[in-house]
């Protein structure tokens, strides 16, 4: 692995490493626990590796790897499976590029891999313990699929690290999702500096800046809203409802007649 890439080969892949590839024009990365035997156990929605419950899955979907109609004997079908499956690598790589994700790094390493989603300041539980995680999620679950707070990169984390964020008013452990969240804000906070400067290179560097600041923050080894879960209080907690994510839902207004 390199500086700014965290590609691998298959050959160096070992029970308990975090993975993910790219999909369509980098666009978003899928992420899993690979658990040996040519085997990732990853988080999906219903099946969809991303999703949001709104119209924008339109998007997101039509952006995915193209599937094979024909199913692998290797994999469980969606239909039958919940939100966290088990596949293969192959049907797991869907012709992407496999890639491993880093814990541990140091903050210099994070801030230099600008792209959120690859690596974390937090450090990684024995492999065994990650493979226990990951085993014990596919048959018991992992609640329910949130794009920002609870999804296949959050579903990784936890299973590396035991982590999980106990305040769900706040975005979840996943650095992609601080990383959309983050950009938008930098630009935001950097605007008002027109008022004051028209130095273009002033205000980008203002909001490189942020964007940093707020990825440096939002890591999940950096934060003090989660907490350590052992996974199987974690899954009680999700069947008496102590832990909860609520999937976002399409609004829709019925109209009321009254009666004449």
């Amino acid at each position: 692995m390199g500086l700014l890439s965290n590609r691998i080969n298959k050959e160096s892949l070992k029970p308990g490493d975090h993975i993910y590839s790219w999909r369509a024009a980098y666009i978003y990365a899928h992420h899993g626990i690979y658990v040996g035997d040519d085997t990732v156990i990853h988080f999906t929605r219903r099946g969809q590796e991303v999703g949001t419950g709104t119209v924008l899955d339109l998007i997101l979907v039509s952006s995915g790897p193209a599937r094979s109609h024909v199913p692998c004997p290797n994999c469980i079908p969606p239909e039958e499976g919940g939100g966290v499956l088990s596949s293969c690598l192959k049907c797991f790589l869907a012709g992407g590029i496999l890639y491993r994700f880093e814990y541990g790094v140091s903050p210099a390493l994070f801030l230099a891999k600008a792209r959120g989603g690859t690596c974390t300041l937090a450090s990684s539980d024995p492999d065994d313990v990650v493979v226990h995680r990951a085993k014990y999620l596919l048959q018991n679950g992992f609640g329910c699929y949130n794009v920002f707070k609870n999804n296949c990169e959050d579903f990784a984390i936890y299973c590396k690290t035991g982590l999980l964020v106990v305040d769900h008013r706040t975005i979840g452990q996943s650095g992609q999702a601080v990383s959309i969240i983050g950009g938008p804000l930098a630009a935001v906070l950097s605007t008002p500096l027109r008022l004051v400067t028209t130095n273009v290179y002033g205000m980008a560097a203002t909001a490189v800046g942020v964007y940093c600041a707020s990825r440096y923050a939002g890591d999940i080894g950096m934060r003090r809203d989660v907490m350590k879960v052992p996974v199987e209080e974690l899954t009680s907690r999700v069947a008496t409802g102590l832990f909860q994510v609520i999937e976002p839902q399409i609004l829709t207004t019925v109209p009321t007649t009254t009666a004449q």
